[in-house]
């Protein structure tokens, strides 16, 4: 009985190759994502931070009230860049998932195709085997009527 062997079996680790490739691509983006929204976090902590800063003073300019508003100006110009980063990003996210569900499938294809062929093999097997004992105790029978 010769041992089982898939004939798909290269191209069953490439599409494991790949489903692990695209996995670790969307781990990427959702690392990115995470990133982005720290970023985004910490900026409202800034906003925040100087909010509190300026109206504890116990004296204060007009300078400062300038400068206050300059600054949320500048903080809600990169909250907007920020946010539209992190749409940007989840909009990857979001194909690079469905890039996995594909690889998955074709690898989940492929696997499965491989248990079919194997079970097939072991039912051959089985029959190759009972086949053999058949014979040999027919053999048996046989030299012991004789």
């Amino acid at each position: 009985m010769t041992p089982f062997r898939f004939r798909l079996e290269k191209a069953l680790h490439l599409r494991r190759i790949e489903l692990d490739l695209e996995e670790a691509k969307f781990r990427q983006c959702t690392l990115e994502i995470a990133g982005l929204e720290k970023q985004q976090a910490e900026l409202h902590d800034a906003a925040a931070r100087a909010e509190v800063e300026v109206r504890t003073q116990a004296a204060l300019a007009g300078s400062d009230l300038a400068a206050l508003a300059s600054y949320r100006h500048y903080l809600a110009g990169q909250g907007k860049q920020l946010a539209q980063r992190i749409g940007e990003a989840r909009q990857r996210a979001e194909a690079q998932k469905k890039t996995v569900l594909e690889a998955g499938r074709r690898c989940e294809l492929l696997e499965r195709l491989k248990q079919k062929r194997k079970a097939e093999w072991q039912a051959a097997a089985d029959r190759e085997i009972e086949q053999l004992a058949a014979e040999s105790y027919l053999a048996n029978a046989s030299r012991r009527a004789k």
